[in-house]
């Protein structure tokens, strides 16, 4: 005759114990078939459901204690769902792949970096050209990356100001015979 190696399946006596546990072991066991429907419909894979949910009721044990009304606990552990559905959103993982060399960026067919930095250099010519106070707004703009309102915080003036001010530079720049007018379309 063989012996059952566990004879007893009882917690020690110097573990603590949990009077939750019976109720929340209850609440799960009644009401845990119309949970993962609800997790089911937050994700596309039943795997993905099963962990959310798993992870939704830890967080609903945690706070076993704190929730007043138990008649309401299918609302708490709704939001719970949601909340970590929203959270492993927000997280995603972006794959990083460990390589020996760094991939070579390809310039585009036909793209000269002469003629790019001739267009620059004439870019640069035309705005030089401008009036002073176009000049600075564009090159707060657009050289400086600064927002609307921060130019105008700086130089002093409107939001509006700074609008029109850089419209009417992009016109004269649009208007430049050393342009290519390509790169204001």
């Amino acid at each position: 005759m063989t012996t059952p190696v566990c004879t007893e399946a009882s917690i020690p006596a110097t573990y603590p114990t949990f009077p939750a546990y019976s109720s929340f072991s209850s609440y799960v066991r009644v009401r845990g078939t119309a949970l993962m429907r609800t997790a089911r419909s937050l994700t596309a894979n039943p795997c993905d459901a099963e962990d959310l949910l798993q992870t939704a009721l830890a967080k609903t044990y945690v706070a076993w204690d704190r929730i007043e009304d138990h008649r309401a606990v299918d609302g708490y552990v709704r939001r719970a769902l949601v909340n970590t559905r929203t959270s492993q959103w927000r997280k995603r993982k972006v794959d990083e792949f460990v390589c020996d060399e760094l991939p070579e960026t390809e310039a585009p067919a036909g793209a000269d970096p002469a003629e790019a930095q001739a267009l620059r250099d004439a870019m640069w010519r035309a705005v030089t050209r401008l009036p002073d106070r176009q000049r600075a707004m564009v090159v707060l703009r657009y050289y400086e990356d600064l927002s609307e309102a921060q130019t105008a915080e700086l130089l002093g003036v409107s939001v509006g100001t700074v609008k029109s001010a850089v419209s009417r530079a992009i016109g004269k720049l649009r208007e430049d015979p050393e342009l290519n007018l390509q790169c204001f379309t």
